[in-house]
């Protein structure tokens, strides 16, 4: 599967760049978001409950962010377990641009799932997954601003 979209983010992009290597910021951002551990500069893992349609699932997920473009763009790779429903793996590109009002976030994700989570259907993957962005977004806009991130 494979999302992409743009978002504007009223915030200076040095903000934005910061506010998306926090994992503090990240865990009140990502729905269903229990814990998330900062391993090193590049490595974190976090336990993620989501559920897609009958099926609720808990994944440890592990992430590697490449940041070494930034604050223009930067690259995440991951893996979660989700136990017996499944394993999903994938990355995705994001790219960070001044823009009237704000930072002009656009990414590219590509995920890739097996097992009972593969049998779910796309259509079901995919809206659960586009929701789940959109939430993703206005927690980390409203985390990001409250938490006054120095540019």
């Amino acid at each position: 599967m494979e999302l992409q979209e743009e978002v504007l983010i009223p915030l200076p992009r040095d903000t934005v760049f910061k506010a998306l290597n926090d994992p503090d910021i990240l865990q009140q951002s990502i729905p269903g978001c229990e814990e998330l551990l900062k391993h090193s500069d590049t490595e974190m893992e976090a336990t993620i409950v989501v559920k897609f349609g009958p099926v609720k699932v808990s994944f440890t997920s592990y992430v590697t962010l490449d940041p070494t473009e930034g604050p223009a763009r930067f690259n995440l790779s991951g893996k979660g377990d989700g136990g017996i429903a499944g394993y999903a793996t994938g990355g995705a590109d994001v790219t960070l641009t001044e823009a009237d009002g704000g930072t002009m976030l656009a990414y590219v994700v590509k995920i890739d799932m097996t097992g009972k989570l593969a049998q779910v259907g796309s259509r079901l993957m995919e809206g659960t997954t586009k929701r789940m962005a959109k939430k993703f977004f206005a927690n980390f806009e409203e985390a990001a601003t409250s938490n006054e991130l120095d540019a």
